[in-house]
């Protein structure tokens, strides 16, 4: 790991050679220049991680010089230096961005003690910077089809704005996925990303948890707490199911979202907060409206910038991309051997039809991951519900039209035909094990392999 690199900004050469050496001797690189404008030209050429920069240069002062520096793409920390320092010029230097003041005639036990605090900001700022990627990597919509590629550039325009965003779509497509991504592709990104799930909270506790209490506002309150929007200051609230919250904790929103201020329940005091509203939900909200079951005017508070997430069976093309994604994903988690769905598999995942969306195929593929032993997910891993909807919609385009009973000339060939679908079906449900099944069908595993044998059934099928 390299060493961190100071520069040292000041026209009195005595401070720049005494303090160089002193750095140098606690292991720092070590450059010093004389003015305001030799620093900002050192900078455009060589990156630097901390400045100790005099406020009184020849020139360029050094606040002018903060200022620029401040400006920067990633710009160093600054610390300020002075021999004629008041609370004014200290206060203007923070303002300005500056990390701390020290004074002339310097103390090096305390220089020294700043400029580490100075480096132990940065690293933990480069550590935010990471962690936010990859929660950027985390929360990203996967998928190239025609709906999640207009979805994402829906995204990306609305993103940085202030505007309130209503989600649309079914359970399980990932409505909670896009908010946190507009979260952290948003200004607000450093902020907080609080959640409220208004279908999961009692109607007696909603407020409290909305706006917080004091102690002994209710009965239960034993201490006080600090409600979801006070939490999401800065930041954004995401309101989840919005569509359950009763009549009246929507008209206290209502209140919040147009004024920006709220009064905790059992306080007399209003608290005045800076929050970006994202809401989703699964309900027809035009419908709810016409039944008197949600207000009109938080919907229009609300439906500022609406966007529908797509149920899965709406763009299956992305069935391929999720589902290897979520297999990359289990794997590390599990510490597995990365696996991957065969042919046989794929086209029956891609003809399944999702009822659960998203959330019900990443479910499906953390099974597959933990039960399947192979590298190889074959068609015959794949649970029975999904291969009885796969032979239903088969069975809807006609090529099984031989299995439906006018199609038989016999009855001898409708009971074979029956047999044949009723074995294969529990095969499926017992992972294609034929002991499992036989005993399951009450038979002996010998006369079940002579009965798979004159129906046409391979083992595997």
């Amino acid at each position: 790991m390299p060493r961190p690199a100071l520069l040292i900004v000041d026209d009195e050469a005595g401070i720049r050679q005494s303090l160089g050496h002193v750095l140098r001797d606690e292991g720092y690189r070590v450059e010093a220049v004389e003015s305001g404008e030799a620093c900002l030209d050192f900078l455009g050429k060589k990156a630097c991680d901390v400045v100790l920069l005099d406020i009184w240069l020849p020139g360029m002062d050094g606040l002018q010089a903060l200022e620029k520096i401040r400006a920067r793409e990633n710009p160093p920390v600054v610390i300020m230096i002075s021999g004629h320092g008041n609370i004014e010029t200290a206060v203007r230097a923070t303002k300005l961005g500056a990390f701390d003041f020290i004074e002339k005639p310097l103390s090096i036990d305390k220089t020294l003690l700043i400029v580490k605090h100075a480096l132990e900001q940065l690293e933990l700022a480069a550590q935010n910077r990471q962690l936010r990627e990859e929660l950027r990597g985390q929360y990203r919509i996967i998928g190239e089809s025609i709906p999640m590629k207009a979805l994402r550039q829906q995204m990306s325009l609305a993103a940085p704005t202030n505007g309130r965003v209503l989600v649309y779509g079914e359970s399980g497509t990932g409505k909670e996925l896009v908010a946190q991504a507009l979260h952290l592709m948003s200004l607000r990104a450093d902020k907080p990303f609080v959640e409220v799930n208004c279908a999961a909270i009692p109607e007696e506790l909603i407020e409290s948890e909305l706006f917080g209490h004091l102690k002994g506002s209710f009965t239960g309150a034993l201490e006080d707490k600090v409600g979801k929007f006070e939490q999401a200051h800065g930041g954004t609230l995401f309101l989840d199911e919005v569509g359950d919250m009763s009549l009246r904790t929507q008209s206290k929103v209502l209140r919040v979202i147009e004024e920006q201020r709220f009064t905790p329940v059992g306080s007399g005091q209003n608290l005045t907060v800076d929050v970006r509203v994202i809401a989703a939900t699964n309900k027809n909200l035009d419908e709810e409206i016409q039944k008197g079951n949600f207000r009109e005017d938080l919907f229009f508070r609300l439906n500022v910038i609406p966007f529908y997430v797509p149920a899965l069976r709406e763009h299956p093309e992305d069935i391929p991309a999720l589902s290897s994604y979520f297999l990359a994903e289990f794997a590390h988690a599990y510490g597995r051997r990365p696996k991957h769905f065969s042919e046989s598999a794929l086209e029956v995942l891609l003809k399944y039809r999702w009822p659960g969306n998203v959330r019900e195929l990443k479910n499906l593929v953390e099974r597959m991951v933990i039960m399947v032993p192979g590298e190889r997910i074959e068609r015959r891993h794949l649970p029975a519900s999904v291969h009885a909807d796969h032979r239903r919609a088969h069975a809807a385009q006609g090529p099984a039209a031989a299995t439906r009973p006018a199609a038989f000339t016999s009855l001898q060939e409708a009971r074979a035909a029956y047999e044949r679908d009723y074995i294969l079906r529990k095969l499926e449900e017992n992972q294609g094990v034929v002991s499992r099944t036989a005993e399951v069908l009450g038979l002996e595993r010998s006369h079940l392999y002579r009965k798979m044998k004159s129906l046409g059934i391979a083992i595997g099928e």
